[in-house]
């Protein structure tokens, strides 16, 4: 149990500082190309809008966290 809970809370560390250094992925749907397959013609990523990139979920609860504590504090 112990060692099932420093392997959560490390992984969950790692990303913390995964998304702090490299807060952008590749988009899911168009895997990083920006443009996605329809109907036999090449189209740009409805995801993504072209930029080839989409911002982590951690990042994203991160700013918005950030956003919150900044408006409540003024």
């Amino acid at each position: 149990m112990l060692i099932a809970m420093a392997a959560l809370i490390l992984g969950a560390a790692g990303y913390a500082v995964l998304c702090a250094v490299k807060p952008f992925a590749p988009c899911r749907r168009c895997g990083g190309l920006g443009a996605v397959e329809r109907f036999g013609k090449p189209k740009t990523c409805p995801r993504c809008h072209g930029r080839k990139l989409r911002l982590r979920v951690g990042r994203r609860a991160h700013n918005a966290w950030r956003r919150t504590h900044e408006a409540g504090t003024r």
